[in-house]
């Protein structure tokens, strides 16, 4: 088999597992609706079951990005797809709220398990020509995810497949990822590992309860309100994140191996590219909040929700497959654009919102906008925060990154979707979405002039 034939295979099956967590993330967001009616959940449920996903996933990612690096990335990354499996077939057969949301949790763990693996077999494959295209590819996977996940999903849903109703959106996980699992295990390469190296479980174990103290109370403002216990959780959750990195360093100190090793911050792209991805992924509570306004403010059914994310995702789409062309005519500046034009496509938004026809063209050309905006910075913003890092570090790089994107998603939809479901007490989902959209694009205009400088470090490919 020639080189670029084995490099072809391995991104297949990479970019399968990929669409995976991405599509699992964009269909739910359109089930929630149903998934309320079905399993009588509350409002703080229904965040829970999207936030506690984004949070594990975000809270493993450093630690099995590193596992990665020291044990096998292939082996970590066919475990991570197994248990996405099993964990999926936990949620399509849950017959009430604790039980989906503890299969979501055990479904972000395994996303975790996964996505640095893809992202460091990719880095260390190919070459820096190369990945510019890759990561276009990869970009496209998300924006595939998010055509398919809406419009799939409302389909699903709606014709009650098999009589299964919103549970077919999990169930689909199994033979998609028993394909990729089969193809992973005969055809992925194995591919060095760094041996005899500690791995750091209290490190592991500070990081996961700061980030779940933190994460956590968030999801319930919106049902139980602002209140001592909310408070100390939060505090408690940034104190444990002060002792995770007083922890860390003093590891670096002793000569053993920490969890995240400090040094690594020393890298530009990697520190200022990890903020913007925590900025940048606060806008995960679009998806959900759209969700709910169409169904629950405009009375539209599910098909007719998951339809209208289309223009978004084409345009997701078609902007990840250019991005190499503009990157080629503006290198690193992509990024910075492509920050814009979400935050551009979103203000279109909140305006027709205001209109007497909401959701006409005007709405239709905020989310192509946004769109747009969403896959040139996808397909750039992970390129080029994993620039110069070494290839023994590269899991826990991947895994930084994830973990920043995922965080700020878990926060984005806790913390505004806490204002986002307050505001919908009152009926008044016009506002709520507003509102919501407005903090997000505020968000967005801090990760654009911390884009600058990072693209100041341009290069051509």
């Amino acid at each position: 088999m020639n080189n670029n034939r084995q490099k072809g295979i391995i991104l297949i099956i990479l970019l399968l597992a990929a669409i995976l967590s991405p599509l699992d993330f964009y269909i739910v967001n359109l089930a929630l609706s149903p998934i309320q009616k079905g399993l009588k959940a509350t409002s703080g449920q229904l965040q829970m079951i999207v936030s506690f996903y984004t949070c594990a996933y975000a809270v493993f990612q450093i630690t099995a990005g590193r596992l990665g690096d020291l044990v096998g990335r292939k082996q970590m990354f066919l475990t991570g797809l197994m248990s996405f499996i099993l964990s999926s077939a936990i949620c399509g057969w849950a017959d009430r709220p604790n039980v989906i949301i503890t299969g979501r949790i055990l479904q972000g763990i395994s996303g975790a398990a996964m996505a640095p693996q893809i992202l460091a077999i990719i880095h260390i494959t190919f070459n820096e020509k190369e990945k510019t295209k890759v990561m276009a590819l990869y970009s496209f996977t998300f924006g595939m995810a998010a055509v398919l996940g809406q419009y799939l999903g409302g389909i699903l849903i709606s014709h009650n497949i098999f009589g299964l109703g919103w549970r077919i959106i999990f169930l689909m996980n199994i033979p998609l990822g028993l394909a990729g699992w089969i193809g992973g295990l005969y055809l992925l390469p194995r591919m060095s590992k760094t041996s005899g190296e500690y791995i750091d479980i209290v490190g592991m174990v500070l990081l996961s309860l700061s980030l779940g103290l933190f994460v956590y109370p968030l999801t319930t403002i919106a049902e139980k309100g602002f209140n001592n216990q909310t408070g100390l959780m939060l505090l408690s959750g940034i104190l444990l994140l002060f002792i995770f990195i007083t922890y860390e360093k003093k590891m670096m100190r002793t000569g053993k191996t920490p969890l995240v090793d400090m040094n690594l911050f020393k890298y530009k792209n990697l520190t200022l590219g990890s903020i913007i991805a925590f900025l940048f992924y606060s806008s995960g509570i679009f998806y959900l909040a759209l969700s709910i306004y169409l169904q629950s403010g405009r009375g539209w059914d599910a098909l007719e929700a998951g339809s209208a994310i289309i223009p978004f995702g084409f345009a997701f789409l078609t902007s990840s497959l250019l991005s190499p062309v503009f990157v080629n005519k503006i290198g690193n500046y992509l990024l910075a654009a492509g920050i814009f034009f979400k935050a551009l496509g979103l203000g279109c938004i909140i305006y027709s919102l205001s209109l007497a026809n909401p959701t006409s063209y005007l709405f239709i050309a905020g989310l192509v906008i946004a769109g747009t905006g969403m896959g040139f910075t996808l397909s750039s913003l992970v390129r080029i925060s994993l620039k110069d890092i070494p290839f023994n570090y590269s899991g826990l790089a991947s895994g930084i990154v994830n973990c920043a994107l995922q965080i700020g998603s878990a926060i984005g939809v806790a913390a505004i979707g806490s204002v986002f479901f307050s505001l919908c007490g009152s009926g008044n989902y016009t506002y709520a979405f507003q509102v919501s959209l407005m903090i997000v694009v505020m968000l967005l205009i801090i990760a654009f002039f911390i884009a600058i400088p990072l693209a100041g470090r341009n290069e051509k490919i």
